[in-house]
């Protein structure tokens, strides 16, 4: 139901339930309009209804050099004005563009080994958003889950139904399932209270509350604000934000993964080309060599033969003579364009790899 109230955030049964027991409420920020709108409108129910402010906090997983570099003054600014404890958190092992690195890293040592069938790139994709799932919800989770251990947590979250088609059937309420496995692990349900808000709606709010938006929409007009460069960006996002001067450092770092992988930042984009005139000549040189052999790659893994994909960590069967040498020589390519040795050069070798892997795959 949408609320009576003003501002018009939507509950359901468990969201009330929840709150009848007076549950801790965390609100996730990213600094973006639809975060910020989310946050600042429900902690304006919370106060109609009588919730206890103590048991409210804002909470950002900041992602480190990929951020905005206003974002965290943003964000700080943001739960003063809502009065309450900003909680910044962040992935131990490193941020996005460590993860992003130390993918490829993991994959070039990987088909080195020959434990895939073809090499893995270092970026995170819309079919596969680990940049969302380990560096934000993850360590959300795990901060909340020490911090309210046994408890009932609301994590406030900015999501609207239409953002995208994916996000089209967004509820307003679900359990989280991760940290309903465990008892000791707190009660965590995901609330989306501005789920059938509209972009329009957002803006309007921020201007009737003037609530100060983020500078990405306001000095630089994006249409979208999370990372300064993300996969799943327009053009006009990443153009937007390669004009900005505190984004240049994330930029060339991303612009070096590209060359030095052979593989482009989205799909059908290279991060470079949005902005070729910040690349020096030396750069330029090598990002057309990158992709040269971007395009040698991709010529080469889909001359593979058919039905040897690995699946459940090994390959479904051994190749026969033929396809053990056409294999041999595209990895011989592959691996010569990254410099990585050949541990599996005759066809004979590929043959016994496969037969071991083959051996130790899991059961189906």
């Amino acid at each position: 139901m949408i609320c009576s109230s003003s501002p018009s955030i939507v509950t359901d049964a468990t969201i009330t339930a929840a709150l009848s027991e007076n549950a801790i409420v965390a609100f996730s920020v990213s600094g973006g309009k639809d975060s910020a709108a989310a946050t600042l409108a429900t902690n304006l129910y919370l106060d109609a209804i009588g919730h206890d402010r103590a048991r409210r906090i804002v909470i950002h997983a900041d992602l480190g050099r990929i951020e905005w570099e206003t974002t965290p003054r943003h964000v700080e600014a943001l739960a003063a004005s809502a009065g309450l404890e900003l909680v910044v958190v962040r992935r131990r092992a490193g941020d996005l563009i460590a993860r992003w690195e130390q993918r490829f890293a993991n994959g070039k040592a990987r088909y080195e080994t020959l434990s895939t069938y073809g090499l893995i790139g270092p970026w995170s994709s819309s079919a596969l958003r680990f940049c969302t799932s380990e560096l934000k919800t993850h360590v959300i989770t795990a901060e909340l889950r020490r911090r309210f251990p046994g408890q009932s947590v609301l994590s406030v979250v900015g999501l609207r139904r239409d953002e995208s088609r994916s996000r089209a059937m967004t509820p307003i309420s679900r359990l989280h399932d991760a940290a309903a496995r465990s008892t000791s692990a707190p009660r965590l349900i995901n609330w989306n209270p501005i789920a059938p808000w509209s972009e329009a709606q957002v803006y309007a709010w921020h201007a009737e509350q003037r609530v100060p938006l983020h500078e990405a929409y306001t000095k630089w007009n994006a249409s979208r604000m999370g990372c300064s460069f993300c996969v799943l960006a327009s053009f006009h996002n990443l153009e937007t934000s390669t004009a900005v001067p505190g984004n240049r450092a994330a930029f060339n770092l991303l612009v070096d993964l590209e060359i030095a992988s052979h593989f482009s930042f989205q799909p059908s984009r290279w991060l470079a080309d949005v902005a070729p005139a910040l690349l020096g000549a030396r750069r330029r040189a090598q990002l057309v060599q990158a992709k040269a052999s971007a395009a040698r790659r991709r010529q080469l893994e889909a001359a593979l033969p058919d039905g040897l994909r690995f699946q459940r960590g090994g390959p479904p069967r051994i190749p026969t003579r033929v396809e053990a040498a056409a294999i041999a020589a595209v990895r011989g390519e592959i691996l010569a364009q990254h410099a990585l040795p050949n541990h599996f050069p005759r066809v004979a070798d590929v043959i016994d790899r496969f037969a071991a892997l083959h051996a130790a795959r899991a059961p189906a």
